[in-house]
């Protein structure tokens, strides 16, 4: 059986991964000593989809080991509703993977007009949104044909954390990054068979996260939906109790994503407590 797009590009992350930690790596420094010397209190993101996802690891990377606040902007406040915004003593960082699109474009523009220092990723080195910022950052994904981002999504996560290491000169995190690739390779050779012959008779499932790996969970719902139909809704593993969790019986398929950090025994907590309710 022939490999779809997508496969192929997923088979591809570890080498995209590889190729941008190596070819990125003098805009990375250069967009790093950048934020060290404007010392920003806010970061700003704009991004849409799966960069809007890629922003939210970003945000919660940056907070947990930087410090700073981080806020998505909504790139209408400057498209459809032609605001100003005053972001001087900020740095604002766009994700896109074409960096094409003209409400994010446009926002970047005036984050940079309203004062703050302005980044970007992007797949497209000459791309508009590349052009209007101070500190483009390409991702050196290769060409991504298939509808649904997956290296280009990867590396904009990989880029995120790469600029956040350099910025704060974390060596800790920069050892992590450069074992990456390798970690990617490792994780083709799963056997996911297990959640795939589950899922093929599902119609809705809950993914969850918390902290970082929320970000994570919205990008897989995300991929659930626009590849396989599935009414996918992604939540924290603190917030599915307000309420959405109500609709949870008997064989809901519940998908929870959790690493060794502070957040785990609390996804644990609350899959556990989903399990008590009837939860697959």
């Amino acid at each position: 059986m022939s490999q779809s797009n997508m496969a192929r590009e997923v088979a591809e992350i570890p080498q995209a991964a590889a190729r941008f930690l190596a070819e990125s790596s003098d805009a990375v420094a250069k967009a790093a000593a950048a934020l060290r010397s404007a010392d920003p209190g806010l970061l700003v993101t704009i991004a849409r989809g799966s960069s809007d996802h890629a922003a939210t690891y970003l945000k919660y990377a940056v907070e947990l080991l930087a410090g700073v606040p981080v806020a998505s902007v909504g790139p209408s406040v400057a498209s459809v509703y032609g605001r100003q915004l005053r972001l001087s003593g900020a740095a604002c960082v766009g994700i896109s993977q074409s960096g094409k699109s003209p409400d994010i474009v446009a926002m970047m523009q005036a984050a940079r007009a309203g004062g703050a220092l302005t980044l970007a990723f992007t797949n497209d080195a000459a791309s508009p949104m590349a052009g209007a910022v101070a500190h483009p950052i390409g991702l050196n994904a290769g060409p991504e044909t298939s509808v649904a981002a997956t290296k280009t999504f990867v590396n904009s996560v990989l880029a995120g954390l790469v600029l956040l290491a350099e910025w704060q000169e974390d060596t800790a995190l920069r050892a992590a990054v450069a074992g990456l690739p390798d970690a990617f390779a490792t994780a083709l050779t799963l056997d996911w068979q297990p959640l795939a012959q589950r899922l093929v008779r599902a119609q809705s499932l809950y993914v969850l996260g918390r902290g970082p790996a929320y970000a994570i969970s919205n990008e897989v719902a995300l991929k659930f939906k626009e590849t396989s139909g599935l009414h996918a809704e992604s939540y924290s593993a603190a917030e599915v109790l307000h309420g959405p969790a109500a609709i949870v019986q008997a064989q809901f398929p519940v998908l929870a994503l959790t690493v060794d950090d502070a957040a785990r025994p609390h996804v644990i907590a609350t899959s556990e407590r989903l399990a008590a309710q009837g939860a697959d």
